[in-house]
């Protein structure tokens, strides 16, 4: 059985935007009959396959969205070549316009839940990618104040450069752009970053980049005391399983051992048996249930979901850190239950 919302799909390839030396924008076009399948709020992802290339095998790979659902009727992914990155590097060197590229349908939470609310965003290099896409959504749809800190290596790799300065000029009361060259700086420094928090405590923070940009501004934002809740990460790891492999049929559990589950899931209440040796996706795709979920493998973040009572051990987490488990978090695609009872909502 497998959930129509994760259905692998074909698109067509629109057109390709040289952003800079190492960055293309990938612009989808995307049929009529699959507009619902490919609704998508800004910071989302999609999943694409690359080819392999002779004894190489196909991969999967997630990029977020750097379209706008509010403004744009395609959807475009941003790229970056990586030093030894398959994946980004067969994109920036193959992808053409009508190249048709298997891709699943958008997922993720790095979204804001209302473009109204005042924001700060943090990207460094292609982090910058969900992050444009909230920003044409907010401007555009809500009347929030956005402040955005962009760092990149120079003045060459900046991507969405002219785009980000143009809407900070038509939006001068709503949106404050503060761009950081480490060529003529250094890194970003935690004195910046500090100043920074400080300033805006109580908005909703959204940090995309490496790893280390990323947890210097979340130790930062812990410091200067912004509340966990309102400090959304992006983070992506490469995928080592295949998630466009249809054939997932009924998982057989292997144990007696089973615990109640109440799961809130779409807006409607379901409650089940879940045997202890089966993940909860596992469990909900036996059922016909269609829950979010992307990679299967815990490095992705699609399937988040929150418990609200019981608990639950995950066999891999490669997304949550200790802070958003504290508050419930689990990987759906990694959960097994460790209390009787379990009760857990999504979205």
């Amino acid at each position: 059985m497998f959930s129509k919302k994760n259905m692998p799909c074909e698109l067509t390839v629109s057109r390709v935007v040289q952003e800079t030396q190492d960055a293309v924008s990938i612009w989808f076009e995307v049929p009529e009959h699959q507009w619902a399948t490919f609704s998508y709020t800004p910071g989302q992802f999609l999943t694409l396959r690359i080819p392999g290339s002779g004894e190489r095998e196909p991969v999967a790979r997630c990029y977020s969205l750097s379209s706008s659902p509010h403004t744009e009727d395609e959807l475009a992914v941003t790229v970056k070549r990586t030093a030894g990155g398959y994946g980004s590097n067969w994109l920036c060197d193959n992808i053409a316009t009508g190249t048709i590229v298997s891709v699943l349908p958008p997922s993720g939470h790095f979204t804001p839940q209302d473009l109204n609310s005042d924001m700060v965003l943090l990207a460094a290099g292609s982090g910058i990618t969900p992050i444009i896409s909230i920003i044409k959504s907010a401007l555009l749809e809500g009347d929030g104040h956005l402040v955005l800190f962009y760092a990149n290596q120079d003045a060459e790799s900046v991507i969405f450069g002219e785009d980000l300065r143009y809407m900070a000029k038509q939006f001068p009361e709503r949106l404050i752009l503060i761009e950081w060259l480490e060529s003529e700086r250094g890194l970003p420094d935690r004195e910046t970053l500090s100043e920074l928090c400080s300033a805006y405590k109580n908005r909703m923070y959204f940090v995309c980049g490496p790893a280390a940009f990323m947890d210097l501004v979340g130790d930062v934002a812990h410091h200067v005391g912004i509340p966990h809740g309102n400090l959304h990460r992006e983070i992506f790891q490469s995928l080592r399983s295949d998630p466009f492999d249809t054939e997932i049929g009924v998982k057989q559990s292997m144990t007696t051992e089973q615990a109640r589950l109440v799961v809130y899931l779409d807006g409607d209440r379901a409650e089940l048996q879940w045997p202890k040796d089966l993940t909860l996706v596992e469990v909900l795709l036996n059922e016909g249930f269609s829950p979010p979920y992307s990679c299967r493998e815990g490095g992705c973040g699609a399937c988040v979901c929150k418990v609200i009572d019981g608990d639950i051990q995950m066999r891999v987490n490669d997304v949550l850190d200790e802070d958003d488990i504290e508050e419930g978090d689990r990987l759906a695609c990694q959960s097994l239950p460790i209390t009787d009872t379990v009760i857990v909502t999504f979205g």
